[in-house]
């Protein structure tokens, strides 16, 4: 969608996602990470940290931020997996309806008993005439999908590529700086840049790009890791640097359409990565790196499980 239509439906919901307000959501945040890790370590080890830890973290958050009953959690789950896997188009279309379905239903409740969720707000802005009940539903379906399953992945392999690199590890594991622990997301958001496929746009008027010439109306498929892996972009792109300088990254894509809940994203990733270190410091893979299969057909990049020992 281009803008002015997208800037004005965009900004409906931008108030529900700023910095000040993720930084008021730390606490119930962090509470949700020590509940998740206590529920793992009582389960015993090895475990698969993709589905004892970094799913249900941002999963549940969502679900509070939405209003969202978690007991639904697996339905949405299940579903939004297949909407950014390589699924047929009759699976996608079936995860769409179904849950299309849900959130109608969702809509419909919180028309009924208003509550202090995001929903519901976007209700009154139903009310006021702004924007209509289907686009309530189509934000509900966008967050949703787009609230966990990035997350998700971002934890789990930022896991992985820590691991992989133990100084870093430890310096993440030991600090109390939070400008630290900010940096280092922020070099594995550009290192790991999760969203490898999915990123179409269109040229609106013929434009040259790298010496090819890209004419009005063609469709570019444009690939995240590269441009955050170009050299001219920043020094020996290759290597896991938590020092350098990662302002302007893509991992959240760029310009007017750059991902909306990123400052959620950010500090999810900052109190998750920490706590997992700290609470389990002798934190390793519980089987060889070559035995972990990943997720490389779908729009989001990360490990299918990742077995894990303390």
């Amino acid at each position: 969608m281009d803008d002015p239509e997208h800037i004005r439906l965009r900004r409906t919901l931008t108030g529900e996602f700023t910095v000040k307000q993720m930084e008021r959501l730390r606490p119930l945040i962090q509470e949700q990470v020590d509940h998740f890790l206590d529920e793992m370590i009582s389960q015993g080890q090895p475990a698969d940290l993709v589905n004892a830890y970094a799913y249900p973290i941002p999963s549940m958050v969502i679900c509070l931020l939405l209003g969202v009953p978690y007991e639904d959690h697996a339905f949405f789950q299940e579903h939004s997996a297949t909407l950014v896997s390589a699924s047929t188009d009759e699976e996608m279309h079936v995860a769409a309806m179904s849950l299309a379905g849900f959130l109608s239903e969702l809509v419909a409740r919180k028309e009924r008993e208003p509550a202090d969720d995001l929903i519901s707000r976007q209700l009154q802005r139903v009310a006021a005439g702004e924007i209509d009940r289907g686009t309530v539903v189509g934000h509900g379906m966008g967050l949703l999908v787009a609230g966990h399953e990035t997350t998700a992945n971002m934890i789990a392999l930022s896991t992985l590529a820590l691991l992989e690199n133990p100084d870093q590890l430890a310096r993440l594991r030991d600090t109390d700086d939070p400008a630290v622990v900010a940096n280092t997301v922020e070099e594995l958001l550009r290192y790991l840049t999760i969203v490898h496929d999915g990123i179409f746009r269109a040229a609106s008027e013929d434009v040259t790009i790298g010496g090819t010439l890209v004419k009005a109306g063609e469709a570019v498929l444009v690939n995240l890791p590269s441009g955050n892996r170009d050299a001219s972009f920043s020094a020996d792109p290759d290597t896991f640097d938590p020092d350098r300088n990662t302002r302007g990254h893509l991992a959240f894509g760029y310009g007017t359409h750059q991902c909306l809940g990123q400052p959620l994203a950010r500090v999810e990733l900052q109190i998750a990565l920490p706590a997992l270190l700290r609470r389990l410091p002798g934190l390793r893979l519980a089987v060889p790196l070559d035995e972990i299969a990943f997720r490389d057909t779908t729009v989001t990049y990360g490990p299918q499980r990742l077995p894990v020992a303390w």
